[in-house]
């Protein structure tokens, strides 16, 4: 008795051996920690994943290969980042399919608190995310700087608004000006590509913002909820 032909899809082989540097808790936390958009030493990773620096030499390794980090060396220190925003962007939107709902419930007082400070307010890669990035998208929403309606695209009024709140559009390149990325814990897309990145970048670097340790977590200063209030008419109390 003759078996049944198959056809094998030439993309699957290697769509598996993709999914698999991804289906590893310690090569999945290191990929989610690098989302805020800064190099982090070998050794910096090991400590935050909780293996041994040879364990974690071996994971870096595999996803270096697989296109999804980028090194580069300094003395005796071995450097890595994402590789591109794209990658960010994916390692986001699968975030974003787990949800808080599904992940891991925090076992002590500090996971708790660190969790609830991701949730408030974060970066992306190079944007911000959480119920900042939420309240940010949604004011330039109201105020007719950012179109919804297809996807994400800043209007003329956005477009004039970076220029006259002096933040830098780098444009240029492949790189969207706008778009969404779906936002983990809000379950809603945030703001990002150019205009989110450019937005952090200069909120970060006018002290409207800064970072919560050495994480992710992002705080809005006294100073930045003035100039949130003056340029996109957000009420102070929805950014605390």
């Amino acid at each position: 008795m003759l078996e049944p032909m198959t056809m094998r899809d030439p993309q699957a082989a290697g769509l598996a051996a993709f999914a698999s540097l991804i289906a590893d808790e310690t090569r999945a936390a290191c990929l989610l920690a690098l989302l805020d958009g800064r190099a982090w030493t070998a050794g910096e990773l090991a400590r935050h994943a909780g293996v041994a620096p040879s364990t974690l030499s071996e994971h870096l390794g595999k996803l270096v290969a697989g296109g999804l980090l980028a090194e580069e060396r300094q003395g005796r220190h071995r450097y890595v980042r994402l590789a591109s925003a794209e990658v960010a962007q994916l390692v986001e939107e699968l975030a974003a399919r787990v949800g808080p709902d599904r992940a891991r419930r925090p076992r002590t007082l500090r996971e708790s608190s660190a969790g609830a400070a991701m949730a408030r307010g974060r970066t992306c890669y190079d944007h911000f995310a959480g119920r900042l990035g939420i309240v940010l998208t949604d004011a330039f929403a109201s105020r007719g700087l950012l179109s919804r309606d297809a996807g994400f695209a800043l209007t003329d009024a956005g477009l004039a608004w970076f220029g006259a709140a002096g933040v830098a559009l780098e444009r240029g390149g492949r790189r969207a000006l706008a778009r969404g990325c779906l936002d983990w814990t809000e379950r809603r897309p945030h703001l990002a590509g150019v205009a989110g990145a450019a937005l952090c970048r200069h909120a970060l670097a006018a002290g409207w913002c800064v970072r919560i340790g050495s994480g992710r977590a992002v705080k809005v200063t006294d100073t930045g909820e003035q100039a949130f209030s003056d340029l996109l008419g957000v009420e102070s109390g929805m950014l605390r």
